[in-house]
């Protein structure tokens, strides 16, 4: 098995890992201080190739595949989880549209995303009482003559205060039950009816942005629709397939930076008259911490290749991939805080953003439990 990558995966992982560096980590810190949302740095994403990075070149896509696009999303949550959540919900907008759009709707949104006109994109499929049960939603679209009239609301919506276009699920067939009803609809803002809520006080992932959605009577043309009628879950499960990649990369890419400045101040870090790094017992937590971000590596990059080479199905593993790399990190951010002691408990030292930031990867795009049905299902046959 071949586990170097290629030349152009390089690339977009150094390319990732410089802007990361050079540019996001010199406000990384305030702005989640003040929960200033980076507009600047999410445009310069765009002029360089990250928002599409497995969109054509045709859209104005990097055309890069899924394993660059794995790695471009790490190097990013190393410095900024919130940029990085930022850019990997537009990938997997402009996904979407990509797979199921017509050439019309291509041009006109993927484009816009490419080149930043639309600052971001936006997925509209949680609910106030439905996250995991997508098949149970509430929001409806109405077909009236050649408008769909929607209406509804929807929680938890990531980018949803700086899209340029929105994914909105919504059961257009009242009388299907369960997820056969629902479809899939694009929805600009703007349009009349459709309100954007009050960004959410979160715990975590301070400088991205979180809204709530309004529909009341919203009217938008039929040539909207995504896919068919009664495509909607099957447009939803397939968009979270690939963003389970994504939060796993994300998550890999916490941990990394957690495992990166607990290494580094042990090796600093006296007591008892010896480096602490001398000590087996913090040897031990880096060697679990090490060992088991790898594992989640491998996992990651092995749904990463299954959904780049054209696999039919790859569920259970991104489900690995989402499950185990979120809960390592999260385990290894709580390891690292322990190995700086009240430091780490400190604004002083990113770690404890770091350990905030860290805790939702095992919540959105799916729950940890959610990830054990899937797999245990896939198993099971």
């Amino acid at each position: 098995m071949n586990f170097k990558l290629t030349e152009e995966q390089e690339l977009i992982k150094k390319v990732a890992s410089g802007f990361a560096k050079d540019i996001l980590a010199k406000t990384a810190a305030e702005e989640d201080k003040t929960k200033r949302f980076p507009i600047e740095n999410i445009k310069e994403l765009a002029k360089m190739g990250l928002m599409g990075v497995n969109i054509p070149f045709e859209y104005g896509g990097s055309e890069a595949g899924v394993v660059a696009y794995s790695l471009a999303a790490t190097e990013l949550a190393k410095v900024s989880a919130s940029v990085a959540v930022t850019m990997m919900v537009t990938n997997m907008a402009a996904e979407i549209i990509n797979y199921f759009g017509t050439e019309e709707q291509k041009k006109e949104h993927i484009t816009k995303i490419m080149d930043g006109t639309y600052v971001t994109g936006a997925f509209g499929l949680s609910e106030p009482e439905y996250g995991s049960d997508a098949g149970s939603l509430k929001t409806t679209a109405t077909l009236d003559g050649d408008y769909y009239v929607i209406n509804g609301n929807k929680a938890w919506i990531t980018n949803g205060g700086y899209a340029g276009i929105f994914i909105v699920f919504a059961r257009t067939n009242k009388d299907i039950k369960g997820a056969k009803g629902l479809s899939a609809i694009l929805v600009k803002p703007g349009t009349e009816g459709f309100t954007i809520g009050k960004e959410e006080n979160k715990m975590g992932l301070k400088s991205s942005s979180t809204v709530s959605l309004s529909f009341d009577n919203v009217r938008v043309h039929k040539s909207n629709l995504l896919g068919k009628e009664g495509d909607g879950f099957k447009i939803a499960m397939t968009a979270l397939d690939g963003g389970r990649i994504g939060v796993a990369s994300q998550g890999l890419g916490l941990g990394l930076a957690a495992l990166e400045d607990a290494t580094a101040y042990v090796k600093e870090r006296k007591q008892f008259g010896r480096k602490i790094a001398e000590f087996q017992a913090i040897q031990w937590m880096l060697a679990d911490s090490a060992t088991e971000l790898e594992a989640a590596r491998m996992l990651i990059m092995q749904a990463a290749f299954l959904k780049e080479s054209g696999a039919k199905r790859f569920s259970k593993e991104a489900a690995m991939a989402k499950y185990f790399a979120t809960e390592t990190a999260n385990r290894v951010a709580g390891k690292a805080i322990q190995m700086l002691g009240g430091y780490g408990y400190t604004e002083d030292f990113n770690l404890e953003r770091y350990y905030r930031d860290v805790r939702v990867t095992t919540i959105y795009e799916g729950t940890s439990q959610i990830q054990q049905l899937v797999i245990g299902r896939e198993v099971l046959k």
